[in-house]
């Protein structure tokens, strides 16, 4: 594909410009010009898909749903690099190369979404987590950074063992890394013919992907990690990269697990529980609105993972809706937050009356994230939990959902109610220009866009 050649070539042009540029303008201005380079690539991709075809000897899947997934997660990563590029060329010296590093994290991105080989599946996570591991620890004067850098590492090393181990056990039960070959359509025809060693396979599989996109309770590592890379960066990690493993996961399970769902699906649907339990309960307690978003990503994971749990077309589409839907959201808020001084609740007092587009564009990107209509939150959230409703199943999880959106509407409402609510004196770390607000309001214009014609990211 054009998108994983492009994006990998990027990053290596990014690691030369360093040597030739030496002004931080002219690096950031070859990276907005490389991010655009792979959206074009993508565009391409996805005007010339007319048909579900493999190559790369039958271990790269195209088809319509997976170019324009490449295409919207593309276009959220520009948004990224427009509106964080002067903050990561603030974390250090090599700017050159963090730009580097997060266009290899999208080649691993294309890896994910195209697959049909568990080994492209396996190296697509690798290249997807390394440049993280380095992104984490880049800030090499903080100590915070630097154990959120091993943290990570370790973590993702662990991980690693965990999936490898599953792929083996079910490669050892099916005889291919293939997921849509006939072997496999054997094997996992019904619940009933599936055997041991393909059941811990699963079990393994589905471990390590709680691990990769902090679902509980494997979601230790998140609010540490998260908390101590450089800001620029986290939400880079939280969102951009987080979805393309879903992504992956729900083209796994639906694909080749789907007929032995009953082997799985109970799994899952705990993962669930305690995601949006842990993850909501937790961040309602937090000082830092940084750690709350910390822990909210873990509950909007809790979310991602009702698409993953109920396998039919809407899930499908209600996991594109919310990938846009909360890496938007989560750029908006983080541009803003990486402005202040203060990451308290406090440190946002009086913002609305100094800077009323921070205020407002950061107001309707958490009214996003708490799923409030008019956003593209609410329509993700209606999407993934009508594909748990349309199956029948386990209806009692989509109360318990509702419910815990509602707890998750309160730490987002505070930080709204700081805002505009509360006295004080909200410091910035430098002053905002035209072409930031410009974005910003873009940003939020796009979050609305979805809120009301959500058609407009569904195909």
């Amino acid at each position: 594909m054009n998108a994983i050649i492009v994006s990998a070539l990027a990053g290596v042009v990014m690691m030369f410009t360093g040597l030739f540029f030496k002004k931080s303008g002219q690096v950031q201005g070859v990276a907005i010009l490389a991010v655009l380079a792979i959206l074009a690539a993508t565009g391409y991709d996805y005007f010339l898909v007319s048909q579900t075809n493999r190559s790369y000897f039958d271990m790269i899947e195209s088809d319509h749903y997976t170019a324009w997934f490449n295409v919207l997660i593309t276009a959220c990563t520009t948004m990224y690099v427009l509106l964080f590029h002067k903050d990561i060329a603030k974390v250090g010296r090599n700017d050159a190369e963090y730009f580097a590093l997060i266009y290899f994290v999208m080649s691993g991105v294309y890896l994910l979404s195209s697959y049909s080989n568990m080994l492209i599946l396996f190296i697509g996570i690798e290249i997807l987590s390394i440049p993280q591991y380095i992104l984490a620890g880049s800030d090499k004067e903080n100590v915070k950074s630097n154990e959120a850098s091993l943290k990570y590492f370790l973590m993702g090393a662990f991980t690693t063992g965990i999936l490898l181990m599953g792929i083996t056990l079910v490669y050892g039960a099916t005889g291919s890394f293939d997921i849509l070959s006939d072997r496999f359509s054997v094997q996992f025809q019904n619940t009933a013919g599936l055997n041991a060693m393909s059941f811990v396979g699963i079990m393994m599989i589905i471990f390590a992907m709680g691990f990769k996109v902090s679902a509980a309770p494997f979601h230790m590592w998140t609010p540490d990690v998260y908390d101590g890379t450089p800001t620029a960066f986290t939400p880079f990690m939280a969102t951009i990269a987080k979805v393309a493993i879903f992504v992956a996961f729900i083209k796994l399970f639906h694909f080749s697990f789907g007929n032995v769902n009953d082997a799985w699906q109970m799994t899952i649907a705990a993962m669930i529980v305690l995601t949006l339990l842990i993850g909501n309960i937790t961040a309602v307690y937090q000082q830092s609105v940084k750690r709350m978003m910390a822990y909210s990503s873990i509950a909007q994971a809790g979310f991602m993972l009702f698409a993953i749990y109920a396998f039919n077309a809407t899930s499908w589409n209600g996991l594109l809706l919310y990938s846009v839907a909360y890496t938007l959201a989560s750029l908006g808020v983080f541009a803003v937050l990486i402005r202040m001084k203060d990451y308290t609740y406090e440190g946002f007092q009086g913002l609305a009356r100094k800077h009323p587009i921070m205020a407002a564009t950061a107001a309707i990107c958490l009214l996003s994230l708490a799923g409030i209509p008019l956003t593209g939150g609410f329509f993700a959230k209606y999407y993934v939990l009508s594909a748990t409703v349309e199956q029948g199943k386990m209806l009692g999880l989509v109360v318990f959902a509702v419910l815990m959106a509602a707890v998750s509407a309160y730490y987002y409402l505070k930080v709204i109610m700081s805002m505009y609510f509360k006295e004080g004196e909200a410091e910035l770390t430098e002053e905002p220009n035209g072409i930031y607000h410009f974005l910003l309001i873009l940003n939020a214009i796009l979050v609305i866009a979805i809120g009301v014609l959500p058609g407009l990211i569904l195909r």
